[in-house]
């Protein structure tokens, strides 16, 4: 199989447990402290994610001063695009509660959408530019993104459901989530092959910035106002969870 097709299916697999949260959600009624405590776990391991496969890896390949840059514009460019989209009705598109019907701010459904592609894109790329070199998918990096997306996927649809969004609105989002992932990882697979270690770093570090933005800014919230006090043992849990995996791999 091609490498830039082995990305693609990673990616797509990464992005479809989106679909499987969002299939859990429509069918069977999650408590949301359930959803809470499990995203506090995936924040905890995409974290870890972020800073041992994503940062190291970049940081040994193109420097410090590259992989800084890189992150923290993965950051700015993350938190700019999220205050655009928040402002057009998905500030709370991760949340199982409060989101806004069409009917509440038009152009909501659209601005969920594109907030949950934004989110997605970078985990994707990675995954894709983790099988340049020959050495195989990020274990640690795929864990993170499929224990993540799973409970993003409930609390989000949990919240659409309960704003009045039909299904085809629901699985449409989540079904093209997944392809855009697929496609996304794919095509971070091709475009990146052959390229310097320190541009591979630097977009590395790029998508590590924006994961712990997007960490920080959607599925923390979203844990603590239902798992409070816990949130901190629950993302602590996911962080050694995937440290010890990728030390193990």
């Amino acid at each position: 199989m091609a490498q830039w097709a082995e990305a693609g299916l990673w990616g797509l697999a990464g992005g479809g447990a989106l679909l499987v949260g969002a299939l859990v959600a429509w069918f069977v009624r999650v408590p949301r402290d359930v959803v809470a405590v499990v995203m506090a776990f995936g924040a905890g391991v995409l974290t870890a994610a972020a800073a041992f496969e994503l940062m190291d890896e970049a940081e040994r390949n193109g420097g410090l001063l590259a992989t800084s840059v890189g992150f923290l514009g993965g950051a700015v460019v993350y938190v700019l695009a999220n205050v655009v989209l928040a402002r057009r009705g998905a500030r709370h598109r991760k949340r199982s509660s409060n989101q806004p019907s069409e009917q509440d701010q038009a152009g909501s459904g659209t601005a969920i959408a594109v907030g949950a592609l934004l989110d997605g894109v970078p985990e994707s790329v990675v995954l894709g530019v983790s099988l340049l070199g020959g050495g195989g998918i990020g274990v640690a990096m795929l864990a993170a993104v499929v224990i993540s997306n799973v409970p993003e996927g409930l609390s989000s649809v949990a919240g659409m459901k309960q704003a009045g969004r039909g299904a085809g609105y629901v699985f449409g989002v989540w079904g093209a989530i997944a392809v855009a992932s697929g496609v996304a990882a794919a095509v971070g697979n091709v475009l990146l092959d052959g390229a310097s270690p320190q541009l591979i770093a630097v977009i590395t570090a790029v998508a590590a910035g924006a994961i712990l933005a997007m960490i920080a800014d959607t599925m923390i919230p979203e844990a603590y106002e239902r798992a409070r006090l816990y949130t901190g043992l629950c993302t602590t849990a996911g962080f050694l969870t995937a440290f010890v995996v990728e030390r193990l791999g």
